[in-house]
């Protein structure tokens, strides 16, 4: 491993344990094993450092989401099963918690800035997403920007919400649940 990945590395480390506020270049250098010096070779600021840190996360997190996707499969199980593994990176993620976490805490603005930041990649994903099925006919017209919004709020409502007061929904039920709403909404079917 280069010293550029070295650095990368540990700074994703140190935000992921101390968050954004939390830390120091001088954390990075001693945990990268080179003098901070060698940082700014690289990198100008800690911020732009993180966000290196967070852009790449956010290209790994678009991965999974696309990975998701399998074209015989209907447009609501791959938009389920993207968003299952667009939620289950950040849940997984320890720089994601972090930044949560200082958010809650601190009010941070570079940590809510970049969770803002995976918010916005996500909802444009979700649009895209939309905007291909609409123009396949898969699914009504409708505006992508706002579904995409409703769609993944009602997600993390369903996922993480829920769990607050409730027993976690399993990963079927959550699927069943945003077909309900999303597919067949609450007016009653023929023959119910």
């Amino acid at each position: 491993m280069d010293k550029r990945q070295r650095i990368v590395a540990a700074a994703e480390r140190s935000f992921g344990l101390f968050g954004y506020k939390g830390t120091t270049m001088d954390q990075v250098a001693k945990l990268a094993g080179v003098a901070k010096g060698t940082i700014y070779t690289f990198f100008k600021t800690k911020e732009e450092l993180f966000n290196e840190i967070i852009e790449n996360l956010i290209n790994v997190m678009k991965e999974r989401a696309e990975k998701a996707i399998h074209s015989q499969d209907s447009f609501f199980d791959n938009l389920h099963r993207a968003l299952f593994e667009v939620l289950e990176f950040r849940k997984e993620h320890h720089l994601t918690l972090k930044l949560s976490q200082e958010v809650r805490e601190i009010g941070t603005e570079k940590a809510k800035g970049a969770l803002d930041w995976f918010e916005a990649e996500i909802l444009l994903f979700i649009e895209r997403y939309l905007q291909s099925a609409i123009a396949k006919g898969k699914i009504v017209p409708c505006d992508p920007r706002k579904t995409a919004f409703v769609m993944l709020h009602l997600y993390i409502a369903l996922v993480f919400d829920w769990e607050e007061n409730e027993e976690p929904l399993s990963s079927q039920e959550v699927a069943e649940l945003l077909e309900r709403y999303l597919v067949f909404g609450l007016k009653p079917r023929v023959g119910e």
